[in-house]
């Protein structure tokens, strides 16, 4: 018979519904779930999910939470209590506090003793890569606390922990041969929250200088923005993956010049799809791309303009978009992530 697994998580992005799916495979799987992007009604939910987790977690094997945050608490709490095992997936906004781009849960003192006590209780912390447990940012200036990760943070947890990274699905995320790359166009994924986050604001300055080049921003809508954009610019809102999948085979470069960025999915989504990836030197977007596109060490305008015109100058860049894809496929599979995963959860 399998075992019981309860899995906690706060929202539900494609590589949770990855997750999901994979962990189905091997546990019987109940989710533990409310809207805790609503943060004014953050109180009713801790209170709700204290008396829904008591028999949860007493009848289950295993407890997995996605996120450090305020869901954290009592999921390795009543697993600490009841003699169960609990693992945290780390993903980035919960092993930073860097208030200058008003990013990172622990800059909250509130949630950060949460979380802190969360990383205290659990059994093994997951973080999807090595810099969300140190690393040093040195890509953006504005940031002047620049040592982050939890180890960084929280140095008195001694916590187990393993590097399980994100898994793609390469099946889903093709590249197929006959579909023509759209010259000199250059994506990138956010929502307008994350608009400075991820490098919105540098990539409309390069848009502006240079017109004959085309920008597309999948996630945020044109009317989010208030100032005037280039005309070179197109907003195309949220799109589907099925959707999102066209935009990145037809786009020639993908852009993931983030402040912070605990892994980098997007990113390796339009790797997958052929996209020529142009990335931040910051937290593990340098070892995502690898050999296989081109890297900006600091979030300046001159440096970004030289290394885009560098890319625009690129040879054979049809074997540039299969480098990118080959060093997804070889690194970072949805298959490599599962078989991680499974064998970190069974000998717990």
């Amino acid at each position: 018979m399998r075992k019981k697994l309860l899995y906690v998580t706060p929202s539900f992005q494609s590589f949770v519904k990855a997750d999901l799916q994979l962990l189905k495979n091997h546990f019987q799987v109940c989710i533990n779930h409310y809207p805790w992007e609503y943060k004014q009604y953050a109180p009713v939910y801790f209170l709700r999910q204290f008396f829904a987790l008591i028999p949860l977690v007493f009848q289950t094997d295993l407890v997995i939470v996605n996120f450090g945050g305020y869901w954290a608490f009592w999921p390795t709490l009543f697993a600490r209590l009841f003699g169960k095992k609990s693992v945290i997936i780390i993903h980035g906004t919960d092993s930073a506090a860097i208030p200058e781009i008003n990013y990172g849960s622990l800059r909250i003192p509130i949630l950060k003793k949460i979380c802190g006590a969360a990383y205290l209780m659990t059994d093994r912390i997951f973080p999807v890569s090595e810099s969300l447990l140190k690393t040093q940012l040195n890509f953006d200036p504005k940031i002047l606390n620049k040592n982050q990760g939890i180890e960084t943070i929280f140095p008195k947890i001694s916590t187990p922990t393993e590097i399980i990274y994100n898994g793609l699905d390469e099946e889903f995320w093709d590249f197929p041969a006959e579909i023509a790359k759209e010259e000199n166009s250059f994506l990138t994924v956010m929502s307008y929250s994350q608009f400075d986050l991820k490098g919105g604001d540098l990539i409309l300055k390069l848009a502006l200088a240079l017109p004959e080049c085309h920008f597309y921003f999948a996630g945020v809508d044109a009317n989010d923005l208030s100032k005037k954009t280039p005309e070179n610019v197109h907003f195309l809102g949220k799109l589907s993956p099925e959707k999102l999948r066209e935009r990145y085979q037809k786009s020639q470069f993908y852009f993931q010049l983030s402040s912070f960025e605990g892994f980098g999915c997007a990113l390796a989504e339009a790797m997958l799809c052929g996209c020529i990836p142009i990335g931040a030197k910051t937290n593990h977007i340098p070892q995502i791309i690898g050999e296989a596109g081109l890297i900006l060490a600091k979030k300046d305008l001159q440096l970004a303009l030289d290394l885009v015109q560098k890319a625009l100058l690129l040879p054979n860049k049809k074997i540039w978009s299969k480098k990118a894809r080959t060093q997804i496929t070889q690194n970072f599979t949805l298959k490599m992530r599962e078989e991680k995963l499974i064998k970190a959860l069974k000998l717990l």
